[in-house]
């Protein structure tokens, strides 16, 4: 995929540089630890925009060196995946994950085909709502979905709202997207080409919105409801997340599968934000999904 002018602008612009970036040289250690091919990016915690970055680039092939990866019976896999972490509460977390999976075929069907599908997404997940920039992020999902199938961008976005609920909260990590997974009903180039145009989106759907809010002034409060949303994004992330699961069972670096997770996160006993606050008001848009563009 088309991915690395993604991961290189994101990694430029959380470092202070002009956007777009110059191809920066960087060391990721892998994740599942099978025959990498190892590209990416080294975390970076704490510097002038983010508290924490995350990008990576992975590719593994398969093995017998792990039951679960024995019986996926992985040949190889493909991921792009980053998330943002951003210092000031009205500046929204973004996620995105892009992927590959092909599998050898059955060992007790020698010669049958291999099988291959895509999966992935990108995210948005504020503290606090700025329509404006909502509808600004949907609307770039919808720009990149429409060029391949306008169906994609509804059955998508519902995907992604159904996806990121936490069942024990009643509510959703964040305000959404685009999600898909297991996808290989349509031509394989034309998914390629989709998936790479969905990445290649981050930048314009993410950046303008980041370039308003990382200065906003905030106070104790604000800083102290980001977290408490930080905290159902942990939550998420380690009840729910395929992704984490995936990692987890096929015997994964513990360090590189929990990189999404922010640096911290906070609890509270039974909180429950004022009526008609703006807290209040991400909170509902969590429990109850809105469609932000027509």
């Amino acid at each position: 995929m088309a991915t690395n002018t993604t991961l290189e602008t994101i990694h430029d612009t959380t470092s202070g540089s002009t956007i777009p970036a110059a191809p920066v040289s960087v060391v990721l250690s892998d994740a599942y630890g099978v025959d990498v091919n190892r590209h990416g990016y080294k975390p970076n915690t704490n510097n002038k925009t983010f508290i924490k970055n995350a990008p990576q680039c992975k590719r593994i092939f398969g093995g017998n060196d792990n039951p679960a990866k024995s019986k996926l019976n992985l040949a190889e896999v493909d991921i792009i995946i980053t998330v943002l972490h951003p210092k000031n509460p009205f500046a929204p977390t973004v996620h995105f994950n892009y992927r590959y999976f092909e599998t050898d075929a059955p060992k007790d069907a020698p010669g049958a085909p291999r099988q291959w599908w895509f999966g992935g997404g990108t995210d948005l997940t504020p503290a606090y709502i700025f329509e404006e920039d909502v509808k600004h992020f949907h609307s770039v999902q919808k720009g990149a979905c429409d060029k391949f199938d306008a169906s994609f961008y509804p059955r998508f976005k519902k995907w992604c709202d159904d996806y990121f609920y936490i069942k024990h909260r009643g509510e959703r990590r964040g305000l959404g997207g685009i999600f898909f997974d297991d996808l290989n009903d349509y031509d394989q180039e034309m998914l390629l080409s989709f998936s790479t145009e969905c990445a290649n989106s981050v930048i314009p759907a993410y950046i303008p919105i980041i370039e308003k809010r990382k200065d906003t002034p905030f106070t104790d409060e604000h800083k102290a409801w980001q977290q408490l949303r930080r905290g159902r994004y942990v939550e998420f992330n380690l009840v729910y997340d395929r992704g984490t699961t995936f990692g987890l069972k096929t015997g994964g670096r513990i360090e590189s599968i929990l990189v999404s997770l922010p640096l911290t996160a906070r609890w509270e006993y039974d909180h429950q934000p004022a009526e008609g606050s703006e807290e209040w008001k991400l909170l509902d848009a969590c429990i109850n999904p809105k469609e932000w563009i027509c």
